[in-house]
């Protein structure tokens, strides 16, 4: 239980009708999840309103609303506390109900476009290492310490945050990385939170199914650290044409990364193969497991991030050097008899896509082929759907268009959609189909001694979502059978 009273400090408060003078049980935005004596909190949401379920909240028992707007209909036994942002006020009030518990930890959030699960799965795999309880969310997964929790989202809701934030700290985490999606800064997701520091990876095209245009993107991202404190550091990328202006009117110390300029973590590529990246990081030589210039970016924000945690520059070097990537982040496998590579990414954005493709591309010994199979979600943002296929079809030499998660969409017609990003010239390199198994057993039967297969859009997910439904499928597995076939 807690205070009413001491958890709305720091809302904003309009008016109240009743009093605050009352404890509660819990915390709920869901009317459905509301048990006797919890407070509701009505949040304006993208597919619902919950201050159209206050009175259903009310018969399930709550004994206060946390709204935008009164009720119509008042009930005269119940404490409506009115605030100018319900989402707001549900991620401060649930830090307070949680005990603060970011105020005793050193939380670090990740965002940008591409990269923000690999740095924070980096992040959390190099501060174990170095001998610290660490707790990680991410669109992978949520861990405390060794302990998995399946991720349904980037970054959960505010009260089921605070709520995962509180068991990490009981379990003595001292340390937490967490990926900080645009749609949860916009939905005041991490209100409230006390972040140690905050890291810009980079920012393209993405999500403007949601925020519709691209400033209004940019303006979300960056106002994670506009609300960062002073005892905070924020750590940009140099080489990101937006990289300065996320940090330009932050309160927290700054501190830049970079492969093309002067910067306070300087990186230099000295050779990047299937065997890994040799880097010269701030002058110290290194081999690291992971490869491309994508995770060269990816590995000196993970550095730098450490050392402004005040970490040593040698012990961080030493275990990086032998730290793997993400899972479904360019992970790679090779058939046994024709060394066919096959590479599974989660790129879904075409700036994404570009840079594995680029990779890859670098990688080439001679001239091998790189056949790519890759499609687009439904329901999401559609103009990225052309670009995806145009940047395919520039580093491939054979195209599979194919089903990514459809959703509520028939894929026939996202794939119609990417087609027309399809240059003429480039016309007879690419194929539909629409069946995602057909279409990488496809791509295998097509692929030559030594040729290249990627795989993009879907990654670590284990999943295929189709009319509401997830279906169970892995890329992994399904690409990890065709090459066992290939192998007979």
């Amino acid at each position: 239980m807690a205070s009413l009273q001491q958890i709305l400090y720091g809302v904003n408060i309009h008016s109240i009708v009743g009093t605050t003078d009352l404890e509660i049980n819990d915390l709920q935005i869901d009317s459905r999840r509301v048990n006797p004596g919890s407070c509701f909190i009505a949040i304006r949401g993208t597919l619902s309103d919950g201050h159209d379920f206050i009175a259903k909240a009310i018969d399930n028992g709550a004994v206060a609303i946390v709204c935008e707007e009164v009720p119509s209909i008042v009930n005269e036994k119940m404490h409506y506390i009115v605030v100018e942002n319900s989402a707001k006020a549900a991620g401060i009030m649930a830090h307070s109900f949680y005990g603060k518990v970011t105020e005793k930890m050193k939380l670090t959030g990740v965002t940008g476009t591409n990269g923000k699960t690999t740095i924070a799965t980096l992040l959390f795999r190099l501060f174990s290492s170095l001998g610290y309880k660490c707790g990680l969310i991410s669109t992978v997964q949520n861990q405390i310490e060794a302990k998995v929790i399946p991720a349904t989202h980037t970054t959960p809701d505010a009260i089921s945050l605070n709520e995962l934030l509180a068991d990490m700290f009981s379990e003595g985490c001292s340390h937490v990385f967490m990926e900080v999606s645009s749609h949860a800064i916009h939905q005041q997701r991490v209100a409230g939170l006390q972040f140690a520091g905050g890291i810009f990876s980079n920012i393209t095209h993405d999500h403007l199914d949601y925020h519709k245009t691209f400033d209004e993107y940019i303006k979300v991202k960056k106002s994670f650290f506009d609300s960062l404190p002073s005892t905070s550091f924020a750590l940009s990328n140099a080489d990101d044409k937006r990289g300065s202006v996320m940090i330009q009117n932050t309160k927290a110390k700054t501190y830049l990364y970079s492969l093309k300029r002067m910067a306070d973590f300087k990186g230099k590529i000295i050779e990047d193969s299937l065997l890994g990246l040799e880097l010269i990081i701030n002058d110290v030589e290194v081999h690291f497991r992971l490869i491309g210039t994508f995770n060269a970016y990816n590995l000196l924000a993970v550095y730098g991030a450490a050392i402004c945690l005040g970490e040593e520059k040698e012990k961080v070097l030493q275990i990086l050097s032998n730290t793997e990537g993400a899972e479904g982040r360019f992970e790679y496998m090779v058939s046994l008899k024709e060394r066919v590579v096959g590479i599974v990414d989660y790129a879904h954005t075409p700036d994404a896509l570009l840079n594995v493709l680029a990779t890859i591309k670098n990688l080439r010994k001679k001239e091998e082929k790189i056949i790519t199979v890759v499609g687009c979600g439904g329901n999401r943002d559609r103009t990225k759907r052309p670009e995806m296929a145009e940047v395919a079809c520039e580093y491939s030499d054979k195209i599979i268009f194919t089903s990514d998660n459809p959703r509520d969409e028939d894929p026939v017609d996202i794939i119609k959609e990417m087609e027309k990003g399809v240059p003429i010239t480039a016309r007879k390199k690419c194929i539909s189909i629409t069946d995602r198994k057909e279409a990488i057993k496809t791509a295998v039967t097509l692929a030559q001694k030594e040729d290249i297969i990627l795989i993009a859009g879907k990654g670590h997910e284990k999943y295929q979502e189709i009319k509401g439904i997830k279906n169970h499928f892995d890329d992994k597995e399904v690409l990890t059978e065709m090459f066992q076939l290939m192998d007979k």
